[in-house]
């Protein structure tokens, strides 16, 4: 029975506790970009395809900083890496500062970039850390526990924006013909630029602090970090194509963020465009839908102690689609509450098909755990592609996106995360 099994060990509670908290703080800006989609449409004038750009520029951090993130906790350790990616997620922050002055989108793309960089180092070190300090067969429970609190930062990061960046202020086309004519109307979006900076601002002294506790942290020295007292056996990747169930969890990985990022990206402009509600209505909504991601989290880790972690998702996967596909066909009040509810249901995917694709990758584990983090890049993809659909079509017909997604992993549930021994 899985509750024989330990999930963490005392001696190892403060790490553990001191690592979890990091799944809190990355949940604040990849959350933020929810806000920021919608605040520099307006400040920027952007279209829905352009302001989509900011996940792009994310999610492409993730992707090119995933391997690094893994060779340098390799040749190092998991807390070097962590480190790392605190500083980096700070001076992120921290550009947002002349990012405004400046007053140039693209400025801001590159900042997020910096932030999404570190966030890299902090997932491919925090989610690997966490499945292997402790029992295995309790690596998909502790996990789950350590991503429930990745959606209260969500939840942190929706309301920071909602509160502190959206001002409230939308103006139709006669009030923005009458601030032009008096010249007043640049000045207005400036303004707006500018109430993004000081919650980044913040939010990246606190980061910088806590790289700062780690640094005189103590980390357990796991076995697989002690790599080169065993010459030969350190893995390469050519390792990992042996392993039919880390490949299909990495293509399992790339349609979920897609899903989830791309849902949450324009949640608030499904609820705006169906039932005609302002920014900020949209934006506690948005926050609503995370607090369900929450509770979905949570849930799912007292689930797993008496239901299978594949089939849960299996299970889960098949009332999202469902779920989806109302929202594709009954836009509106009923749709939107359907897009409200798939966060709760999508909640234990990405630990769960993280732990289940690194499962007995041995000495390849990090190595194996960068590159799941690397198909976060499918919230780069996928977003814009979502935007680009509902520009020609509309929001609902651009969640086919994600009944795609949750299809494929209907089937990782069931067949792919099944593992088979390495061919040699």
């Amino acid at each position: 029975m899985k509750d024989k099994h330990k999930l963490i060990s005392p001696e190892n509670r403060l790490v553990f506790i001191l690592v979890t908290a990091l799944f809190f703080f990355w949940g604040i800006p990849n959350n933020l970009n929810d806000v920021l989609i919608k605040q520099f449409i307006k400040s920027f004038e952007l279209t829905r395809f352009k302001a989509g750009l900011i996940q792009s520029a994310f999610y492409m951090g993730y992707f090119l900083l995933a391997m690094p993130a893994a060779m340098l906790m390799r040749k190092y350790s998991y807390k070097t890496g962590l480190i790392v990616g605190l500083v980096l997620f700070g001076c992120g922050c921290m550009l947002f500062y002349p990012a405004a002055q400046i007053n140039t989108y693209g400025f801001f793309l590159f900042a997020l970039f910096v932030i999404a960089s570190g966030l890299s180092f902090l997932e491919t070190g925090s989610n690997s850390f966490i499945s292997v300090l402790g029992d295995p067969e309790t690596s998909e429970q502790r996990l789950n526990f350590s991503q429930a609190f990745n959606p209260i930062g969500s939840i942190s990061g929706v309301g920071i924006g909602t509160v502190f960046i959206f001002s409230g202020i939308e103006l139709d086309k006669a009030k923005i013909a009458a601030m032009k004519a008096a010249g007043a109307y640049q000045h207005y979006l400036h303004q707006e630029t500018l109430r993004v900076v000081y919650p980044y601002m913040v939010i990246g002294a606190v980061v910088i602090i806590w790289a700062i506790i780690l640094l005189f942290t103590r980390f357990p020295r796991l076995a697989e970090e002690n790599e080169q007292l065993a010459p030969g056996q350190k893995g390469h990747l050519k390792e990992l194509l042996k392993f039919p169930h880390f490949i299909k969890g990495a293509i399992a990985q790339f349609f979920y963020v897609g899903a989830q990022v791309g849902t949450w990206s324009f949640f608030i402009q499904y609820v705006q465009d169906y039932t005609r509600q302002g920014e900020k209505t949209a934006g506690y909504l948005l926050m609503g839908t995370l607090v369900a991601f929450m509770l979905g989290r949570f849930s799912a880790t007292y689930l797993m102690k008496f239901i299978k972690p594949n089939k849960l998702m299996g299970l889960y996967s098949i009332i999202n689609i469902g779920l989806v596909l109302i929202s594709i066909l009954l836009p509106g009040w009923v749709g939107m509450i359907a897009v409200f509810l798939t966060s709760f249901f999508m909640s234990l995917m990405f630990p769960t098909i993280f732990a289940l694709g690194v499962k007995n990758l041995g000495v390849n584990t990090k190595l194996g755990g960068s590159v799941i983090i690397m198909a976060i890049i499918g919230g780069a993809v996928l977003t814009p592609v979502m935007a680009l659909v509902a520009q020609k079509g509309s929001m609902a017909i651009a969640m086919i996106i994600p009944l795609i997604a949750y299809i494929y992993i209907l089937h990782y549930s069931y067949l792919g995360s099944k593992i088979k021994s390495a061919q040699n």
